[in-house]
């Protein structure tokens, strides 16, 4: 099931967790930052850790992460 949806309609189509507003983009810096999938979870309780994966997932595949964004992250430094 593909968990990013791309709709010009949305976001002005950024690409978004479906079903939801919230951009790959925002969920990518909320782990640069340093935020874990449990915090993004309880910020945002309508998502769920695989939807943070597939943003991961959707960056890497697009060419959109860097591994600046990702080195300051605790999701990656625990190594799930």
């Amino acid at each position: 099931m593909n968990r990013i949806e791309l709709n010009s309609e949305i976001m002005t189509g950024k690409p978004v967790i479906k079903g939801t507003r919230l951009t790959v983009e925002l969920i990518l810096k909320l782990l640069s930052q340093g935020q874990g999938l449990d915090a993004i979870i309880e910020t945002y309780p309508y998502i769920t850790k695989e939807d943070i994966l597939a943003c991961i997932e959707y960056a890497k595949d697009s060419g959109q992460a860097r591994m600046t964004v990702f080195s300051k992250s605790l999701f990656f430094k625990r190594g799930i």
